[in-house]
């Protein structure tokens, strides 16, 4: 036994069945031993080779959440250990006393509940700010805010609980000509940021904005950015901050350059945007005239060196930082090299793909919160995925829910989301349609020789060959017209003409061998025949656009397009010339999701459709805000397309497996996994069956009639509903045998229409196990199209209801779609529809 031991550090012991499990404080774990006695601090054993000595105990629940690996251990109630005479501390230097004695003078601290302060003076009137700022008091050492904090509606700060010896603490009020537009959720928002970026909420002075599209980021970050460029809560210190740089994609620094202009003027505040190649960044880092610096990520990366000289930069606000996806991202190491500890990143979709594009996130505002990537991924990302799958054990589910919750409560330290729901009382009602499009002979015939050639065989076997299939596959989803050769001079390769050879040139070439593009042009027509509203059509390949340009072209309807190829100097004026044009004058506005899905306000139009899906649904959410936001006036109606059985449908069922756990750990929903790994593994299959896969796949009993059971009227009294989801049994002997005949004189609809209701919010908690599964599918109704055949009339008695047959068209608010849905046109098939209306 060796003499003089080395300490290898901290560790980990869990004891359970009878052994003692040694990990390291990275989790790795180390060895185990037999435990039959009890452990308490100060007792010693032998571990993988290792002498180990108990110094606390950890609770169950500290352990479970992960807390050991992060630094953040809460030790359990323990009998105190005997004083050992042998371990005294060392005496501190008294040099080292005497610099903590010094030290704690030079801060105070301070009641955070002190009254503001309140002017007595009479104020001075401004030119340039009207009445907004306060005027100087005649006592130098009253301190007194730059706006009246006593002011009705005013918007004060939270006040620092410290300060420096000899100094005095001030409100910091923002600006009464920003506070007075803010709406409540944006005021928090204001105060929340704020408390972070001076190090009030956690260990950093980050903060992740993560309010959905259109709820006001952009005014939110300019009320702060404002603040802090004016104020300090330190009396007669300088502002907090003294140069910000706002980083966003190319495509918004118009937009940016446009609110600050809105909100503030030309004349309070110099924005310096860096647009070309020839600018003089000096007149930024030096000059006094700008204070603000809006530059887009590519661009930064070519000056980020400059961006280090004068006075540096204070704080960064991250537009859109989901693209901050990795730890390697040259965008993210351009801002991080400039030591800049005030990090922000503004993101509707701020967890996209997984668990660790969020860490990177995380790490970037807030650097080492979470600990070093490698033991985040092994004690929790890998843990709650664990325990989301559907062949996860009660040990994994535990596990797994407890390492969720600790990641939701630190993130909530320094991340503030809101969703839509804020925005109810302001904005119309906005409906939203998933549309599962049958696909037609020509594609279902192009779609098996695919899967039929030699080339699907040995794409199972090549990653890179598997990718080729997929876009292929893809591109017939949206239409086979895709799979003919660019320049109609060139030969398509050998591989695509075998796809095609059995289909005559001039079908293959017509916008009716797509069953998507039948379904777009049966809605284009009756929207634009049937109202006044523009339409929003976004894909995410420019030559799927290229095919809806020339389909609106034949149609003679006026467009405009953004996409890739777009000016970002252009891309705000298209934007502005759609929303103020008449659909006589502008009826379309093409979108390329990549380009144009992010940031744009297109609130001149009110119906939108999402031509094709990204496998990140982020993407499709970004997309499908851009009309439904801040200014619409109109109801929204948003049509998500993708063909029935093919691989459209498993994108869509794997981002609802990517949105699943966006919504667990970002919005804090219960939400379980959707599909095991067996079924998405399954891409490439096409169910040619009359039913709907996904609808199969989630366990709904509706039948496809909108709702999970019969109506049975019933009386208030019969209603009783279960608060608690595990003492809820939904079996086969509660629900009628038949179902039954009603007079409709017999129907009460608003008890009806009430039960309906309760069904749709049950259906959202439970499923038959009473587990939590695929909440956000079944917030959706879901309807079959063949219900609404001409002959369901016939077949129903004078003056009787069949309780079974349910009227779709009152849980529909759309006339278009249910126009094209009753029409039953053998050349526009629609298989299925999921619908969400939202008031």
């Amino acid at each position: 036994m060796k003499k003089n031991k080395t300490w290898d550090g901290d560790g980990v012991l869990a004891v359970f069945n009878g052994y003692a499990y040694l990990q390291d404080i990275s989790g790795r774990e180390l060895g185990k031993t037999a435990c039959t006695s009890p452990l308490l601090p100060g007792s010693t054993l032998s571990v993988g080779g290792k002498d180990v000595e108990v110094d606390s105990l950890i609770s169950k629940e500290d352990f479970l959440a992960g807390k050991p690996f992060l630094g953040k251990m809460s030790t359990a109630a323990a009998p105190a250990p005997v004083s050992d005479p042998e371990r005294r501390p060392l005496p501190k230097p008294k040099l080292k006393v005497k610099e903590e004695k010094i030290a704690a003078r030079q801060v105070e601290v301070l009641n955070v509940a002190a009254p503001a302060s309140k002017a007595t003076q009479s104020k001075f009137k401004n030119p340039l700010l009207s009445n907004t700022v306060m005027t100087k008091p005649v006592d130098k050492e009253t301190p007194l805010p730059r706006h009246d904090p006593t002011t009705e509606n005013a918007l004060v700060m939270k006040r620092p609980t410290i300060r420096p010896q000899g100094k005095q603490i001030v409100d910091v009020v923002v600006d009464p000509v920003l506070s007075k537009h803010l709406r409540d959720h944006q005021r928090e928002g204001v105060q929340f940021l704020y408390e972070c970026v001076m190090g009030m909420r956690s260990n950093g002075e980050g903060a992740i904005l993560a309010d959905e599209m259109g709820l006001g980021k952009t005014l939110q970050t300019i009320a702060l950015l404002w603040t802090l460029l004016k104020q300090n809560p330190i009396y007669q210190e300088g502002p907090v901050v003294k140069k910000a740089l706002i980083v966003c994609p190319a495509g918004l620094l118009n937009n940016w350059r446009r609110e600050f202009r809105k909100w503030l003027g030309n004349e309070r505040i110099g924005v310096f945007v860096v647009e070309g190649k020839n600018v003089r960044l000096a007149d930024f880092t030096k000059g006094k005239a700008y204070s603000v610096m809006i530059i887009g990520y590519e661009m930064l990366r070519n000056v980020q060196e400059q961006l280090k000289k004068g006075s540096g930069i204070d704080i960064v606000i991250a537009d859109e930082g989901h693209r901050l996806k990795t730890a390697n991202n040259k965008a993210m190491l351009a801002i991080q090299s400039l030591n800049t500890d005030r990090r922000i990143i503004l993101s509707g979709t701020p967890l996209q793909n997984d668990l660790s594009e969020f860490y990177t996130a995380i790490d970037f505002v807030n650097p080492g919160l979470l600990g070093k990537r490698n033991v985040f991924k092994k004690e929790f990302e890998n843990p709650i995925m664990r325990g989301r799958q559907p062949e996860a054990t009660a040990k994994d589910h535990e596990k797994g829910e407890a390492r969720w919750q600790e990641l939701v409560s630190i993130a909530g330290q320094f991340m503030i989301r809101r969703t839509a729901d804020v925005l109810a009382k302001y904005l119309p009602p906005k409906s939203e349609y998933i549309l599962f499009c049958k696909p037609t002979p020509v594609q279902s015939t192009v779609y098996t020789n695919v899967l039929k050639s030699p080339f699907f065989s040995a794409a199972l076997g090549n990653t890179e060959t598997a990718l080729q299939l997929i876009n292929i596959l893809k591109k017939v989803c949206n239409s086979p017209t895709l799979l003919k050769a660019k320049n109609p001079d060139d030969a398509p390769s050998e591989m695509l003409a075998s796809f095609t050879a059995a289909i005559a040139p001039s079908v293959l070439s017509s916008n009716r061998c797509s069953s998507k593009i039948r379904v777009l042009d049966a809605l284009l027509h009756r929207i634009h025949t049937n109202t006044d509203e523009k339409v929003v059509i976004v894909s995410n390949y420019t030559s799927t656009l290229d095919i809806i340009g020339r389909l609106l072209s034949s149609l003679d309807y006026a467009f405009l397009r953004l996409d890739g190829s777009t000016p970002a100097s252009k891309r705000q004026d298209l934007v502005e010339r759609f929303n103020r044009t008449s659909q006589k004058s502008c009826f379309a506005f093409l979108l390329s999701a990549k380009s144009g899905g992010v940031g744009l306000n297109l609130i001149g139009a009110s119906r939108l459709v999402l031509f094709d899906l990204d496998w990140n649904p982020a993407t499709d959410l970004q997309a499908m805000a851009r009309i439904h936001r801040d200014g619409q006036k109109k109801p929204c109606k948003i049509y998500r397309l993708l063909v029935q059985g093919a691989l459209d449908e498993k994108i869509f069922q794997r981002q609802v497996t990517k949105q699943g756990l966006a919504d667990a750990v970002v919005d804090k929903k219960a939400s379980a996994a959707s599909f095991s790994h067996e079924e998405l593994r399954d891409l490439f299959s096409l169910d040619e069956k009359d039913h709907c896969q996904t609808h199969d796949l989630i366990g709904c009993t509706c039948e496809g009639k909108g709702h999970d059971a019969p109506i049975v009227p019933i009386t208030s009294a019969e209603l009783v509903l279960d608060t608690e989801p595990t003492d809820v049994v939904d079996s086969d002997e509660e629900l009628p045998d038949l179902p039954t005949l009603l007079r409709a004189s017999q129907v009460n609809m608003e008890e009806q229409e009430q039960r309906l209701k309760e069904q749709r919010e049950a259906r959202t908690k439970l499923t038959t196990d009473g587990k939590p599964k695929l909440r956000s599918l079944m917030q959706y109704q879901h309807l079959d199209p063949r219900y609404l055949s001409p002959t369901r009339a016939e077949s129903e008695s004078e003056g009787a209801v069949r309780e079974d047959h349910v009227d779709i068209e009152t849980l529909m608010d759309d006339d278009i779609l249910l126009d094209i849905l009753k029409a039953g046109d053998e050349h526009c098939s629609i298989g299925f529809v999921f619908a969400k209306m939202s008031s």
